[in-house]
């Protein structure tokens, strides 16, 4: 992993967690990763977020609420997957899930590379220095 990566920092966040809500972002965690093994993570602004040429999801659980979250950060592309993101509560870009019913590994895979190709594209698009 690059050298901003800070997985202890990701570990640490989740110990705080309720055991059920833990698992379920332990879960989650676990499909990211393997979807996008380049990507590097750490916490940031209270949630944990994965990088990939640019920030590319992050997942979390409000101390007070008893669900969990994952933050595609791309309205555009929960838009298009609106028909399949249909039965979830999505606010923006956020999809709230309960932890005994975690999201669907092949969605979230399928969100996690939509996103890396969001980013190459624009990376692609950025105007060179």
């Amino acid at each position: 992993m690059a050298e901003d990566s800070k997985p202890e920092e990701v570990d640490a966040y989740l110990a705080d967690m309720p055991p059920d809500i833990r698992a379920a972002l332990e879960q989650l965690r676990e499909v990211i990763r393997a979807a996008a093994p380049e990507a590097t993570e750490r916490v940031s602004y209270k949630v944990a977020v994965f990088r990939h040429q640019g920030s590319l999801v992050g997942f979390g659980a409000p101390p007070s609420k008893r669900h969990c979250s994952l933050f595609v950060m791309s309205p555009p592309l929960v838009a298009r997957m609106k028909d399949e993101l249909a039965g979830y509560k999505v606010s923006g870009a956020t999809i709230h899930f309960q932890p005994d019913k975690p999201l669907p590994r092949a969605l979230v895979s399928k969100l996690v590379k939509a996103r890396i190709e969001e980013n190459q594209t624009a990376k692609q698009a950025a105007p060179r220095r």
